[in-house]
């Protein structure tokens, strides 16, 4: 397995790790009709690489990209922790679930954050993945409404760490 920067070229299998991971892993927790919402409309034209204020990564495994996670060091206005920083996305590929890769993009997206002197990050975490956050020292913060989509909507848990 590879960590690397993501670049515009990856946009594809980022789309690809993506959608695979919305339709399987988070069909372990929502329905139906939320898993379409949150899945639909996506595009390798919606993945921005090359803005300042963030870092993507990539996760190749066997050449082929399995995972991706993007830090934004400017935090959104939707997270009500005191946060430097944001866990705006990272998905893995089911296909390599459970198998160090997530593990491996947390801790490179947490060593970007600590280069970059970010005393704590959030995130909004969907339902499937917060153990795992929680395993990797994530507090829980608060309950969210999520809108996936054409006003379906969803839980999610705003998660921090201090780092």
């Amino acid at each position: 397995m590879e960590i690397r920067p993501g670049t515009p070229a990856d946009a594809e299998a980022v789309s690809d790790a993506h959608h695979a991971a919305i339709e399987e892993l988070g069909a372990t927790v929502y329905d139906d009709e939320q898993v379409a919402a949150w899945s639909a409309g996506r595009s390798p034209d919606d993945y921005e690489f090359d803005a300042d204020d963030r870092a993507v990564f990539v996760a190749e495994v066997d050449g082929a990209v399995r995972g991706f996670g993007w830090l934004s060091c400017d935090p959104g206005q939707h997270l009500i922790a005191d946060v430097d920083g944001e866990v705006t996305g990272m998905y893995v590929h089911p296909a390599v679930a459970r198998q160090g890769v997530g593990t491996a993009l947390l801790d490179r997206l947490e060593a970007t954050a600590r280069e970059r002197e970010l005393g704590a990050i959030g995130m909004w975490a969907s339902m499937n993945a917060v153990p795992f956050y929680e395993d990797h020292g994530y507090e829980r913060v608060a309950e969210r409404v999520h809108e996936f989509g054409g006003g379906v909507t969803g839980r999610v848990l705003e998660l921090r760490k201090e780092l």
